[in-house]
């Protein structure tokens, strides 16, 4: 698999510091990529939570550093919610250890493994990851939020959600306790697809449409992760907005035999 890829971060319009985090294992040998794929990690620090900063550096670090550390050729279906909850356990210790009576810290999370022709999304929170194909988005996440739970079973309508003042209230978050439930799904992904991965900074404050339309134009990822920053502020800037930006530029397609992997013709 041959990727490019880009990724940036703002504090936005009107934060003072900014509790997003981002960070990604890319391959130690140009060209060559890790045994078991590339990892696109991307953290948001729970507003109104103490210390939102560290818990999304400490869950995107812990993830880079335990997927490094991963054995070889392990399904990554299995390995990535494992590393989600060894992430999630190093949030709610080091909230434990923030103070006598420990400290609240929390972060939504979304990960992204690749490899030979499959991408791997984990995440816990309201942080996305897109598929963007035939200059159009869809979502490979499904938001841990009240009100996203309350559109899954009809109670309210989705435009009711998109507008409801309750809708950045997580169901699920990293740290809020020792154990959390990670949604885990697996995609074939085809040359020229792309990735894109982002706090609620940015899909919060554009619509899937304009991501898509921004990313299609824009041959050059680095000028359309700075143009999508661009237009979430431009937009409402009232939160920190991060981005990565995954182009996937070949693929080698493999079969399954006896749970091991083998080259298609």
């Amino acid at each position: 698999m041959e990727l490019d890829y880009a990724q940036a971060t703002d504090r936005g319009r009107v934060r003072d510091h900014n509790e997003d985090y981002i960070g990604c294992v890319l391959p130690e040998v140009p060209g060559k990529e890790q045994p078991h794929g590339w990892l696109f990690v991307l953290a948001d620090g729970v507003g109104g939570q103490e210390k939102g900063e560290i818990a999304s550096r400490t869950a995107v670090e812990t993830l880079l550093a335990e997927f490094r550390r991963a054995g070889r050729d392990q399904a990554l279906r299995s390995l990535m919610p494992r590393l989600v909850q060894s992430a999630n356990e190093k949030v709610f210790e080091c909230g434990l250890a923030g103070k006598p009576r420990g400290a609240q810290m929390a972060t939504t999370v979304v990960a992204c493994a690749l490899r030979h022709d499959r991408a791997v999304v984990s995440h816990v929170g309201d942080s996305r990851c897109y598929l963007i194909r035939g200059g159009r988005a869809r979502s490979l996440t499904r938001d841990h939020t009240l009100v996203s739970e309350q559109e899954r079973l009809g109670l309210i309508s989705g435009r009711d959600a998109a507008e409801a003042e309750t809708r950045h209230v997580l169901t699920r978050s990293l740290g809020g306790a020792m154990f959390v439930g990670a949604d885990t799904a697996e995609h074939m992904v085809l040359a020229d697809d792309i990735l894109l991965q982002c706090s609620d900074g940015l899909h919060g404050a554009i619509s899937a449409a304009a991501i898509a339309e921004i990313v299609t134009r824009n041959r050059d990822l680095e000028a359309a992760a700075r143009e999508l920053i661009d237009a979430a502020n431009a937009s409402d800037g009232g939160d920190n907005v991060s981005v990565q930006l995954i182009r996937v530029r070949s693929i080698e397609r493999i079969g399954m035999y006896r749970g091991r992997p083998y080259k298609l013709a």
